[in-house]
């Protein structure tokens, strides 16, 4: 029998009644968009992090795009990305008509890499383009090198965007993600640690101006109310259905944190013997997103799945090829002196089965089928 990747069937099942009955709330109230679901989650997720403000939105990608359009990042603006993540970090800054310059990442944690950063920077303005925003992933997981990055940011007058797609409820130094950039965006798809049944996103910060700025641009723009335009802005809000869904799975959500530390802590027992495991620096906590294993090298990883798929566990590769290399973003700047890490990852990466209802039975099964017996 084939293992799930993610196991949302196990989640629900331990939910079902309590969301069938947000569901049913919602159907009798009839407020199907910014019902009064989607006010109390905005209230429980900035208690969660512990920041002032949180707005939610329809999709993590219109997340970092708010975001931008909140610190006005337009034309001529550069904003930086890292080249190991999902398109949607870099796809946001031409919708804004900024250009995103490509920055490699570390070796060990998979984040921004602080010395790239600052030789893209120094790029980009030899490139006549205005450092204007840095956009570090807290990927997998685990928060991204803010004390590095956020020095950086500050000499060069950048502005910060915490995309945190994939890290919601991590911790760096005795911070949670959603404190600690300008802003911080999250997302809901269905396969993140706190997911909806549909798409949804949300923005936090504890800037009064950029709260109401991104109020207004999530709702075409709108003034004191929504058929009073005051700037161009998106259709961009999360449906109270979703919105009730995630209030219940904002219940279980701490103990579901715990019990993938617990399973990541027993893959690293297993398997450090024999892979690269993930690397935690002292502090930070990872709310794994994803567990992903380092081969010696393509070889490795291509015989490490084909064991997998014959045991019927699957593996997926978090990211077979970095941004710089894609066909819609291999005309953008990077750093000058290349991305060999991100090239290097994009073939020795893989990610095993990560859900906090793991068994460790179907988890010996996975071990075993990885290490070949």
């Amino acid at each position: 029998m084939n293992l799930p990747f993610i196991d949302l069937a196990a989640q629900q099942a331990r939910i079902r009644d309590s969301i069938d009955s947000a569901i049913a709330a919602v159907l009798d109230e009839g407020q199907y968009v910014s019902g009064r679901q989607v006010v109390e989650l905005e209230k429980q997720l900035a208690a969660f992090c512990g920041a002032k403000h949180c707005l939610t939105c329809a999709n993590g990608t219109d997340a970092i795009q708010l975001a931008l359009m909140a610190l006005g990042v337009g034309q001529g603006d550069a904003v930086f990305v890292p080249s190991f993540t999902f398109a949607a970090t870099a796809e946001v800054a031409p919708l804004v008509g900024a250009t995103p310059v490509f920055v490699d990442v570390l070796p060990d944690t998979f984040n921004m890499d602080p010395q790239s950063l600052k030789r893209a920077i120094a790029h980009a303005v030899d490139l006549g383009l205005r450092p204007a925003c840095v956009i570090p992933v807290d990927l997998f997981g685990l928060p991204a090198d803010f004390d590095e990055l956020s020095a950086i940011a500050r000499d060069a007058g950048l502005k910060i965007i915490d995309d945190s797609a994939q890290g919601f409820g991590g911790t760096y130094k005795g911070q949670m993600t959603g404190v600690l950039a300008d802003i911080t965006t999250t997302s809901f798809f269905p396969a993140k640690p706190l997911g909806c049944y549909g798409d949804g996103g949300a923005i936090f910060t504890d800037n009064d101006d950029y709260a109401a700025l991104l109020n207004s641009y999530r709702v075409h723009g709108q003034g004191v109310h929504k058929y009073i335009n005051e700037r161009i802005g998106l259709n961009s809000r999360l449906d109270t259905i979703q919105a009730a869904i995630l209030l219940e799975k904002l219940k279980l959500y701490p103990g579901e944190i715990e019990a993938r530390q617990r399973i990541a802590t027993r893959y690293s027992n297993a398997l450090g013997n024999k892979f690269e495991t993930p690397y935690m620096p002292d502090g930070l906590t990872s709310i794994w997103a994803q567990y992903t294993l380092k081969t010696r090298d393509k070889g490795e990883r291509d015989a490490l799945q084909e064991r997998a798929r014959k045991a019927g566990v699957p593996t997926v590769v978090y990211y077979p090829i970095p941004l710089h290399r894609q066909t819609a973003y291999k005309d953008f700047p990077a750093d000058p002196a290349g991305l060999p890490v991100s090239d290097d990852l994009s073939n020795r990466v893989v990610s095993l089965p990560m859900h906090p209802y793991l068994s460790a039975a179907d988890q010996d099964r996975i071990c075993d089928a990885i290490s070949g017996g």
